[in-house]
């Protein structure tokens, strides 16, 4: 019982130092102290972007696909994600405005010694679009076996990709210099983005099969050392 009085006690104390409570006999200089010294910056900073990053990830998992839907065609799969219109157009409006509340905290941190520009920002949050979206895409090609959900995956891997490159170019523009991690980073996701076209072709013939040739990944270690080396 001590002990929860104890932790009672220091909650109580925390919560109400947090909404300001009362400060009588405390002199100016002192409250300006423990306006100064409260909680370390780094850790409001760290809790706000993992709250925003959750947050993001909760609005594509609510998008959920009906379990006793199973569709024979890919024009039934496609008019049942044509339902889903309102929901995706409110999920892109909600992932952009916590973006702008994120952004906005985030560009009044102008004290840090490295910056990121304009481009690379941008970049960067196109990508954690395509990230989001992630889990959606996974979830039809993996309940249906049509070339439609193969599209919409290969869609997803193709922006990742895509945004990727501009992720690294925005990078190698703002450091001055191209890196040769960066370079093989490029094959890497060039082999990506040709693994996804072939997939979406083949799922025109055999859907069953198509995502078989996201192995070719595998060989992109070997083909980034093979066309640098040239």
């Amino acid at each position: 019982m001590g002990e929860l009085k104890e932790v009672g006690s220091g909650m109580a104390i925390g919560f109400s130092r947090i909404v300001g409570g009362p400060a009588r006999g405390r002199g100016l200089s002192d409250r300006r102290e423990e306006a100064a010294g409260f909680i370390p910056r780094s850790r409001l900073e760290g809790l706000t972007d993992g709250v925003f990053a959750f947050a993001m990830t909760l609005l594509v998992i609510n998008i959920e696909l009906p379990q006793d839907f199973h569709p024979k065609t890919n024009q039934e799969l496609l008019h049942a994600l044509a339902g889903f219109s309102d929901t995706f157009t409110a999920y892109l409006i909600t992932f952009f405005v916590l973006v702008g509340f994120w952004s906005g905290s985030a560009q009044g941190e102008t004290g840090e010694p490295d910056m990121a520009s304009p481009a690379y920002s941008r970049a960067t949050l196109l990508h954690l679009l395509g990230v989001t979206f992630l889990p959606f895409s996974m979830l039809a090609v993996s309940r249906y076996d049509l070339a439609a959900a193969v599209f919409i995956y290969g869609a997803n891997m193709i922006w990742l990709a895509v945004t990727s490159l501009l992720v690294s170019r925005a990078a190698e523009r703002d450091s001055g210099r191209a890196r040769v991690s960066e370079t093989e980073g490029r094959i890497k996701l060039g082999v990506l983005i040709a693994a996804a076209l072939l997939s979406m072709l083949a799922s025109l013939y055999s859907p069953d099969y198509a995502m078989l040739l996201y192995l070719l990944v595998l060989a992109a270690p070997l083909a980034a050392r093979a066309l640098y080396r040239k």
